[in-house]
């Protein structure tokens, strides 16, 4: 098997296995168990629980860097900042298993260099799509819309209807949350 596959093979069954156990009762070993592999090969490619949480991270959360990167070279209208949200769900949509493990490790992951990258990027992101002479009430509005595409990708598993409708939905009330704050200017 190829070097990224295995990489990938590994950061895929650690991540399950941190979200079914926690990350601080998984060890090296049970994840080299459920590989059928020695610990020494894994240690090949990751010497560290950390080292394989960082490389999962990176993998997941690069569409939500190149985002970042496309909307900073954009123009600040409201087009853009509604495409940003639009262009986040979708990113928040795939790195789903990420995202679930942060929410039920959430004291864990602030302990982490991982807590502190996010943190940073959820701050790039805001300061995307709000401006800050907006009155409080409006930024408020624009962080909720950020919020309110986490509430719709993990929150809304629990409420009975068509997945593609609800993502919709959420957007929807997303977009709206962006529209009044830009429209009270």
């Amino acid at each position: 098997m190829a070097r990224g596959n295995t990489r990938q093979r590994i950061q895929d069954v650690a991540l399950d296995l941190f979200a079914e156990q926690g990350y601080e009762k998984t060890s090296l070993r049970e994840i080299a168990e459920r590989l059928d592999v020695t610990k020494a090969a894994l240690y090949y490619h990751f010497k560290t629980k950390e080292d394989i949480l960082v490389g999962i991270f990176e993998d997941l959360t690069r569409p939500m860097d190149e985002l970042i990167t496309w909307a900073e070279e954009q123009p600040r209208t409201l087009e853009t900042r509604q495409e940003v949200l639009r262009r986040y769900q979708v990113a928040l949509r795939a790195a789903a298993p990420l995202f679930r493990f942060m929410q039920e490790n959430q004291a864990t992951v602030r302990e982490l260099s991982v807590g502190l990258t996010f943190k940073e990027r959820m701050m790039a992101l805001t300061g995307l799509i709000r401006e800050p002479d907006f009155a409080m009430v409006d930024q408020v509005r624009c962080v909720s819309a950020i919020f309110t595409l986490h509430a719709g990708a993990f929150f809304m598993q629990n409420i009975e209807g068509d997945p593609e409708e609800k993502h919709r939905a959420t957007l929807e009330v997303a977009l709206d949350l962006l529209n009044q704050a830009h429209g009270a200017q």
